[in-house]
């Protein structure tokens, strides 16, 4: 099992909204404050963000090293039409795994059925319709392929609660990633930081030694 690159942002989520559209993005590590990672077992993590989300405009925006995927590969469908690989985005349309629909149907239930599907390891993501709190919530898991993967919920999507025909309206447009800067950038970022610093160091010493020269007379 593939486990998170180490990368702490400032905010997990923030809120973009143009032309009637809304980006909602996460930044940091997910399991940043809980001891998931590190306990024996599938751990599941909750504390999700309560959001709209509006599937015909409305944007999910992930940070690619702190989530593992540099690509989105999106699949909407029956549990038993999953592929076995080439998948990180699953909008899973089946409802139920035990041909119960009184009994919970919750995250740990979906990652199974989709587990069960996926035979490439890798992180990733799926929304998926809780049968308790009727609604759709998105979950990230650290192995998609692996039923004892840890999962945190991101979001509980509150505007389409009651409505699981919903799930089939979903589209690959939903979820993008952020740009990452290639190495050259992001060693002439260093770079330049680097001289900016030195620079603004040797200045101070300079004004020091001239405020004091000029203190001697």
């Amino acid at each position: 099992m593939r486990h998170l690159t180490p990368f702490i942002a400032l905010l997990l989520f923030t809120f973009n909204t143009s032309a009637n559209a809304a980006t909602i993005s996460f930044l940091a590590n997910p399991f940043a404050g809980s001891d998931a990672l590190t306990t024996p077992g599938r751990q599941v993590v909750g504390s999700e963000l309560f959001t709209d989300f509006n599937i015909a405009t409305d944007l999910f925006l992930f940070h690619p090293l702190v989530f593992g995927i540099d690509e989105i590969l999106f699949v909407d469908d029956l549990a038993g039409n999953i592929p076995t690989s080439d998948v990180n985005v699953v909008v899973l349309q089946t409802l139920d795994n035990d041909g119960d629909l009184l009994t919970p149907f919750g995250a740990g239930n979906a990652a199974n059925l989709i587990a069960d599907q996926i035979t490439q390891s890798g992180p990733g993501f799926f929304i998926y319709f809780n049968s308790g709190l009727n609604l759709p919530r998105l979950v990230y898991s650290t192995d998609l392929s692996d039923n004892t993967a840890d999962l945190k919920i991101l979001a509980r999507l509150t505007n389409l609660a009651g409505q699981p025909d919903v799930l089939p309206t979903f589209t690959e447009q939903n979820f993008a990633l952020t740009q990452v800067p290639e190495p050259p950038t992001l060693l002439l970022m260093t770079t330049g930081g680097a001289f900016l610093g030195g620079a603004f160091f040797v200045s101070r010493r300079l004004r020091r030694k001239r405020t004091r020269t000029r203190s001697r007379y």
